[in-house]
């Protein structure tokens, strides 16, 4: 069971023009909300923790989990609205985002709820912005703490500087977490916002001798790179249509958990004894869920009979 922890929230793509203003288009959203609708999609068991409102975009996030097979029993409900994420997309379809949430129920989730963990939870994955704001940051942070010797952890930040601007705020949670995560994927953009002029090997090499046992950086059209501290890979991206990049990141992050889940490698020992042809098997297939996403508008993750 794989326990995904941190923000949902709906993303809002403006949908045209209406007589007295804009149409819009909701779709749910936040990265870990993403990889836990990813990861159910291929068919993985999956719970989510989050807290999600009891307005009417919060009852449509949960009615999609549900919709998927995600287990609720970590799902904590709150009266504050429902974060609202803005999505325009340039030429390239690379989104910007504007966030309104700053009283939002996801980033309400209490630690009490979460002292016993959903049964069978083997894996625990947090990431974006619920790892630097509060009272949610405090609440998985104690929850790592308490776990990562008994569990997987993976992480990916995920940096949204809209929401937290602060580099070094992002930095200082990344370095605590490399203490205490197994697989940490990240962004190249991510890693030049917080690292600039640093090299992605030079990095991994770091958060490896800080314990980590997978680092896993995404470049966009440039392909993706995996490093444990025996072995490294490269694959190129998949062609695909392009629409935006909205939920790129994610689905890529559920597909390698699968993947992972799927080849019985889920545990640190495991991860670190990948050689370099099983990691890029791993990022291959990864990197094929990231291209569906991308020729889907939002957040539309691959389900497992789309992947080779």
């Amino acid at each position: 069971m794989f326990l995904v922890c941190g923000e949902a929230l709906m993303d809002v793509f403006p949908a045209g023009d209406t007589s007295a203003g804009l149409a819009l288009d909701a779709r749910a959203g936040g990265s870990p909300f993403n990889v836990a609708f990813g990861l159910a999609r291929l068919g993985q068991p999956v719970a989510f923790a989050g807290g999600i409102s009891t307005d009417a975009f919060g009852q449509r996030l949960l009615q999609l989990l549900e919709s998927e097979g995600v287990d609720l029993a970590a799902v904590q409900r709150f009266a504050a609205p429902t974060t609202l994420s803005v999505v325009t997309t340039d030429a390239h379809g690379v989104p910007a985002y504007a966030f309104h949430g700053a009283q939002g129920a996801d980033r309400l989730l209490a630690a009490r709820p979460l002292a016993t963990l959903p049964a069978h939870t083997r894996v625990l994955h947090v990431g974006s912005y619920a790892i630097v704001v509060e009272p949610v940051a405090a609440t998985l942070l104690r929850l790592v703490e308490r776990e990562h010797a008994r569990l997987l952890v993976a992480y990916d930040p995920n940096v949204r500087l809209n929401v937290e601007p602060s580099p070094a705020r992002w930095r200082s949670a990344l370095e605590w977490m490399a203490e205490r995560t197994h697989l940490l994927k990240l962004s190249a953009e991510d890693a030049a916002l917080l690292y600039p002029g640093e090299e992605p090997e030079a990095l991994a090499r770091r958060w490896l001798a800080q314990g980590v046992r997978l680092v896993v950086v995404t470049q966009g059209e440039r392909g993706a790179l995996a490093f444990t501290g025996q072995a490294s890979a490269r694959v190129d991206a998949v062609a695909m249509p392009l629409v935006d990049t909205v939920g790129a990141g994610d689905g890529f992050q559920a597909a390698l958990l699968a993947w992972l889940a799927e080849h019985d490698v889920l545990t640190p020992q495991a991860l670190q004894a990948l050689d370099a042809g099983a990691l890029a098997v791993a990022l291959q297939f990864a990197a094929q869920a990231a291209a569906i996403a991308c020729s889907r508008r939002g957040a539309d993750l691959a389900r497992r009979a789309e992947l080779a």
